[in-house]
């Protein structure tokens, strides 16, 4: 039986009771039992009446009993089920976050990544949760102008001013000592053909350039082509998407999720990033607010938390993702309409800024 059958067959009664337990489970972390839900459904059924509701919704694997005198508590199909109702209704804002976040974001920053770590640091401040996002896609920052300056032991400074405004300064290895007047035509000639390009397409730029026109080049642009490459290659442009974490630590105030080996393996996996990333990837490839729950992320070292993402865009289009990570017992009713606002306004105060 699917899922959508399982809810299906699922009664008025049924639905409103599951509903009830999801809520207090999630505000109070303990099974609950028959009488809490007849008393806070306001349905007024008998105690045995909501233990056969509970049985059939256990034979259905909607709740589990820890043990077997406890109250049941619900499983991931039970936050499915409870999440899609709740994405079928009008989700409230929370106004002083909401104003909060707007604050926070509009104060100047030196950088995107600068803007993309304080949206990511107020994501974990509000929600008490993690806090996730990707840095813009590298095809939706142009460079602008670019400058070399020589530094000892065959090492140059490279400034990139990129989107008009952005100063990232990078040190790049070189094979041999460039003088100020080869490193001035170098630059002159990178912001001659390639000022306005993405910077994934720099690089496929000067590949063209050596293919094409090898012949008519002199030494001096030569060098000056091998230098941007080995810039490029070496800045993880071309490496996809990059993120940022805040709050990691207050995962470990929730007493489901306090195991140590758990958060060990967990927090390497921050710092590996490979399965974030392939997860964050998906959501970037999708429409709006995106949840997974416990084992639906496909990442067994996920299958105790749940994610909730959401895509923020610029006038060039969807350029990263925004997200909490937090144990399945999540405020959902809070956590999804905050990360979908402030994927809403960072994408206002990325353009804003360009």
């Amino acid at each position: 039986m699917t899922q959508d059958n399982r809810d299906e067959v699922l009664s008025e009664r049924a639905r409103r009771l599951l509903r009830v337990l999801v809520q207090s489970y999630i505000r109070d972390g303990q099974p609950v039992g028959s009488r809490a839900l007849s008393r806070d459904s306001g349905l007024y059924l008998s105690s045995a009446t909501v233990r056969n509701v509970m049985a059939d919704l256990e034979e259905l694997g909607f709740v589990t009993s820890p043990h077997t005198s406890a109250g049941r508590v619900p499983t991931d199909r039970a936050y499915r089920f409870f999440v899609d109702s709740l994405l079928r209704a009008q989700l409230p804002a929370d106004d002083a976050s909401l104003e909060e976040i707007r604050r926070q974001l509009d104060l100047p920053v030196d950088s995107s990544k600068s803007l993309v770590a304080s949206a990511s640091q107020l994501l974990s401040n509000i929600t008490h949760l993690a806090g996730v996002v990707t840095l813009p896609l590298p095809q939706a920052v142009t460079l602008t102008q670019i400058e070399f300056l020589s530094l000892s032991e065959n090492r140059v400074l490279v400034v990139l001013v990129l989107d008009d405004r952005e100063v990232q300064n990078r040190i790049v290895q070189l094979e041999r000592h460039y003088s100020a007047e080869e490193l001035r035509r170098a630059a002159n000639f990178l912001n001659e053909h390639c000022l306005g390009l993405p910077l994934p397409q720099i690089h496929q730029e000067l590949l063209r350039q050596l293919k094409e026109t090898h012949e008519h080049l002199n030494q001096v642009m030569l060098d000056a082509i091998g230098m941007a490459q080995r810039l490029f290659e070496h800045t993880g442009v071309e490496e996809g998407i990059e993120y940022v974490i805040a709050g990691e630590t207050n995962l470990m105030g929730f007493g489901e999720l306090a195991n140590v080996d758990k958060l060990k393996r967990l927090f390497e996996a921050f710092n590996e990033k490979r399965d974030i990333l392939h997860l964050l990837d998906q959501s970037l490839k999708a429409e709006g607010v995106q949840i997974f729950i416990g084992q639906e992320s496909g990442y067994h070292i996920l299958d105790d938390y749940s994610v909730v993402t959401a895509p923020y865009s610029s006038d060039k289009g969807v350029v990263g993702v925004i997200g909490v990570i937090g144990p399945t017992r999540m405020a959902y009713e809070r956590v999804i309409p905050i990360v979908d606002l402030t994927a809403k306004i960072l994408g206002s105060a990325l353009n804003s800024r360009r």
